[in-house]
């Protein structure tokens, strides 16, 4: 199935066409503003601190630490390019496994007593980098996300090691797990717990603004939204499935007060999708009735219900935690919601819909839960796709009250600088941005370091860059960009 690239819509009329050939609804402003009055330069006041501008920078997972959890040279240019960016929310800066099993490679970071001086150089290096750039670091929020992997688990090699809650009908049988494989019991759970408990206490002490409690991407925060059939503590009822989340916040409010807590929501989610016969992306066959694994999704596993992501973000102004970030789906089973694109990883499949039209998904469903719940702070996120054009619906959205931040993850792989050129007036430099080639999620998920190898000079010269042409070769798929999961 083809369909038309972004870079080839020269015109704000093409690309409102476009979009109007799709039927659907995104905000769009044909000028784009700079200075002090611009929508997207605007301050926001959140915890008695102010936040300097719209754009928001988002946790990616990077696989390019080391064997112990310690960030590398990789990491360090990496987060001061975030700290050059401009955006002034650095939200959770990168995927952080609160302990060994719940990494999702062998060289994910780790929070512990022995790295935490290294990641809390990660944080100094976004200051220092963003003073230099910009005069001051005072209206920059940095936050770290904490995360366990669970059923997408690889701490010690590309081999799956899942630790999972419940025995998932479709999953299960596409990543080639048995129905006797181990669950987590509620006592290791409960061990976990304080392993987040834990974490959080050592982010607050190295300096960290707030900590993100990732519910997102399959992994396994999200899991535990889904777990309907799990019996005992932690699944079942809406109650028991957010009980995780509520004794972490108990712990941290308890051992690590003042500290503030995030949450990065996968507001809805489908079912599994598959490469069909065409490599087109097709949903897994259910005949079982009602769907009921997907946490956001209506009864068909294909559409949208709200209900449950409602109450989530009831419970989260209950629980006094105003930041939020909203994401879609899963990067491991239906990535085309979650990460629009024109070109799949090597893993992937083909998108069975124009891309475009999963970016206006995410905007829509953000708007609506912006609207719902007006006192959350809301970052929004699947902006890359716009490409050229994202400054136009990044300005319309945040101008209109449909999200307070604009979210960039892949984009900043390969042009750190565009929130800065934006709030500038700068015309963007078109050879930089990201066009979703994904080869920065190809590259990890063949065991090679994180980066954008097709627009970044820096990573076009590592011996990486040529591995990574010889995989693409013999798998003869192209390339449709790191993990910005988180």
């Amino acid at each position: 199935m083809s369909y038309r690239r972004i870079a080839q819509l020269r015109t704000a009329h093409d690309f409102q066409q476009h979009s109007a050939n799709l039927g659907i609804d995104l905000p769009f402003d044909e000028q784009v503003f700079s200075g002090h009055e611009a929508p997207l330069a605007q301050p926001y006041l959140i915890h008695g601190k102010t936040i300097g501008n719209r754009f928001a920078i988002l946790p990616m997972e990077g696989w390019d630490g080391d064997a112990n959890g310690q960030p590398t040279a990789l990491v360090k240019r990496r987060w001061q390019h975030f700290g050059a960016s401009g955006a002034k929310l650095i939200w959770g800066g990168e995927a952080v496994a609160v302990r060994h099993d719940g990494r999702a490679n062998p060289l994910q970071l780790l929070l512990t007593p022995d790295t935490a001086a290294g990641i809390a150089e990660l944080r100094e290096t976004v200051i220092h980098t963003h003073q230099h750039h910009f005069g001051t670091a005072d209206d920059l929020i940095i936050g770290l996300q904490l995360t366990h992997s669970g059923r997408f688990s690889r701490p010690n090699s590309k081999q799956l090691e899942p630790r999972i809650l419940y025995h998932h009908p479709l999953l299960n049988k596409k990543f080639h797990l048995s129905q006797d494989y181990p669950l987590l019991t509620d006592a290791e759970i409960e061990d976990l717990i304080g392993d987040f408990v834990k974490a959080a206490v050592l982010a607050q002490q190295i300096g960290f603004d707030f900590v993100d409690i990732k519910h997102c991407h399959g992994y396994l925060g999200h899991e535990f939204l889904s777990a309907v059939d799990r019996p005992g503590h932690y699944g079942g009822s809406f109650e028991n499935r957010t009980r995780f989340l509520r004794d972490i916040v108990a712990g941290i409010r308890r051992d690590a007060p003042g500290l503030h807590i995030g949450v990065r929501l996968s507001a809805f989610d489908w079912i599994p999708f598959r490469p069909g016969e065409d490599v087109t992306g097709v949903p897994e066959m259910w005949a079982n009735g009602a769907y009921p694994y997907a946490f956001g999704s209506d009864v068909t596993g294909l559409g949208i219900d709200l209900s449950e992501p409602k109450a989530f973000l009831d419970l989260l102004q209950a629980l006094d935690i105003r930041l939020v970030c909203l994401t879609a789906g899963s990067p491991y089973y239906n990535p085309h919601i979650q990460r629009p694109a024109l070109f799949p990883p090597s893993d992937g499949y083909q998108p069975p819909e124009d891309p475009l039209v999963g970016v206006a998904r995410q905007i829509n469903v953000t708007a609506q839960l912006k609207a719902a719940f007006p006192e959350l702070l809301m970052v929004g996120t699947g902006y890359s796709y716009l490409q050229d054009w994202l400054p136009n619906v990044a300005q319309a959205v945040v101008r209109t009250g449909k999200s307070d931040f604009v979210g960039l993850g892949r984009m900043v792989l390969s042009y750190p600088e565009l929130p800065a050129h934006i709030l500038a007036g700068k015309p963007l430099q078109r050879k930089r941005i990201c066009r979703t080639f994904s080869d920065c999620t190809t590259a990890p998920r063949n065991g090679l370091v994180s980066g954008c190898y097709p627009l970044d000079d820096f990573y076009k010269t590592r011996p990486e860059a040529e591995t990574l042409a010889n995989i693409k070769q013999q798998m003869k798929q192209p390339s449709a960009s790191l993990e910005d999961d988180a």
